[in-house]
C-alpha cells in the first residue's frame, strides 16, 4: 500500500505545483525595477480597472525601503484624484490609472518613480499621459513642483528641518 499512496502523493504534488506554476504570471515583474515607464504610452492597462495583484520587487525580507517617505506621500497627496493601480515601495514605482482633476475636463493617468531616499527632485521621476498621448511639460512640470512642496511641507511639519 505505501506504493499507492507515495504515488497518489506525488501526482497531488505534481497537480498543486502546476497550481502554482499557473499563478505566475506573464513573466514580466523583472521589468518592474528596470523601465517603471515603460507602460506609459503603450497603450497597455486597463484604465481604472482593479489595483494590479503582481508582488512587490523585492530581493530579500531583509531589504529597506530605499525611496524617500515625504516624496511617497506627497505623491500620493497631490495625485488623490487618481485611481491607484499599483504600488510597490521597494522598487519606488506608484502607477495611477486615469481620472479627471477637479475642476478640470481632460482625464490622465500617471506613473511615478522615487529612485533616492534622498528629498531631491532628481529622485522624483513623473509621467503623465492623457487619453490622446503623453502630457504637455508644463503639466508634468507644475505637477512635479506641487509634489516636491508638499513633500517639503511634510518634512517641516514632521520637524525635519
Amino acid at each position: 500500500m505505501t506504493g499507492t499512496s507515495s504515488i497518489k502523493t506525488a501526482v497531488a504534488s505534481l497537480a498543486i505545483l502546476a497550481l502554482l506554476a499557473g499563478c505566475g504570471g506573464s513573466g514580466s515583474i523583472g521589468s518592474i525595477g528596470s523601465s517603471p515607464f515603460g507602460s506609459i504610452g503603450s497603450g497597455i492597462g486597463t484604465g481604472g480597472g482593479a489595483p494590479s495583484t503582481r508582488p512587490a520587487a523585492r530581493a530579500s525580507a531583509s531589504e529597506n525601503v530605499a525611496v524617500n517617505r515625504y516624496l511617497w506621500a506627497a505623491s500620493l497627496e497631490v495625485l488623490d484624484f487618481l485611481p491607484v493601480e499599483s504600488v510597490d515601495p521597494f522598487t519606488g514605482v506608484i502607477d495611477f490609472g486615469y481620472g479627471t482633476p477637479p475642476g478640470g475636463g481632460r482625464a490622465y493617468r500617471a506613473t511615478v518613480f522615487i529612485s533616492d531616499p534622498a528629498l531631491d527632485a532628481r529622485a522624483l521621476n513623473l509621467a503623465i499621459q492623457t487619453r490622446a498621448g503623453p502630457a504637455a511639460q508644463d503639466t508634468v512640470r507644475a505637477v512635479e513642483d506641487a509634489i516636491l512642496s508638499r513633500a517639503r511641507q511634510l518634512r517641516i511639519r514632521d520637524g525635519g528641518l
